[in-house]
């Protein structure tokens, strides 16, 4: 079977095990299981914390894993991303009190408080800074005011809670994070079984960023309608009943479809419907 570390809490555990449900694969009923086996797919979910997926994952212990960019770039794990996932998005930057640094070259000598130190670490480095920096599990904002720290690096997503620590984000953004499925590198990458989970997960990301539209259509307007409707080959084209029309099927981007609508009813088209893509391979 196909061993895969799923997330087990935190914002990566609900949208994880909604995309596996989505694509067709058995998914736990309480929170206190660990393990669930899938015999229909020949897959065994293993529900671990965020944090040691790809430690798992690199030991070869597990196939693949899901879990974020900076957890696997923070374990120092010899593992690798193979698909984006879109989903638990997040930046990380560094932030301290106004006036004491203007950027990531002014922290010489500082000390940096962080939950994700293998990254602050090698981005010091890579910046050729000599500053130290301190491990703290969580409400990193309170270093600074206790003396910890003069710096903090976390997961800024709106900057509300460090205004209101009265703290202000400097320099450009550490890296940008978001869900993704790892394996180990080197690991077989064209593993079949692997190839069919991928091949299922992306067939949820297309569905969740398409619809298909069906609509009725004049014969002599139908050029401009397609060029609205190109679809990913080409929509299908049948004739109507009514002579002179025809039935248009195209899959359009979600995010655009309200706006093809608007044109397509002002090229005269009618009986425009969208409707959702539970699943598809492309």
């Amino acid at each position: 079977m196909l061993r895969i570390a799923v997330p087990n809490k935190g914002s990566l555990s609900g949208p994880a095990s909604a995309m596996l449900h989505e694509a067709g694969y058995q998914q736990r009923k309480e929170s206190k299981e660990l393990v669930l086996v899938d015999p229909e797919n020949e897959v065994e979910f293993f529900y671990l914390r965020p944090r040691d997926i790809a430690i798992y994952v690199s030991s070869g212990k597990l196939d693949i894993g899901i879990t974020g960019r900076d957890l696997l770039l923070d374990s120092g794990a010899d593992a690798e991303e193979i698909l984006q996932l879109g989903f638990a998005r997040s930046t990380f930057r560094y932030a301290t009190k106004p006036g004491t640094a203007a950027g990531v070259e002014d922290f010489g000598g500082m000390t940096i408080a962080t939950s994700y130190e293998g990254i602050v670490a090698a981005h010091l480095a890579e910046s050729g800074i000599d500053a130290s920096v301190v491990h703290l599990d969580g409400a990193v904002e309170t270093a600074i005011e206790l003396g910890v720290a003069q710096v903090i690096a976390d997961v800024v997503e709106t900057g509300t809670s460090l205004r209101n620590a009265g703290l202000e984000v400097i320099g450009k953004p550490i890296m940008t994070s978001e869900a993704v499925v790892i394996r180990g590198t080197g690991a077989d990458g064209e593993d079949p079984k692997v190839q069919q989970f991928l091949r299922r997960l992306q067939g949820v990301l297309v569905a969740r960023s398409y619809v298909m539209m069906d609509y009725d259509c004049r014969v002599e307007h139908l050029e401009q309608a397609v060029a609205l409707t190109p679809g990913l080959e080409s929509p299908t084209i049948s004739p109507l009943h009514h002579e002179g029309w025809v039935a248009v099927r195209s899959m359009v981007a979600a995010k655009e479809a309200q706006r093809i609508m608007d044109d397509l009813y002002a090229l005269g088209a009618r009986a425009i419907l969208t409707t959702a893509i539970h699943a598809c391979r492309l």
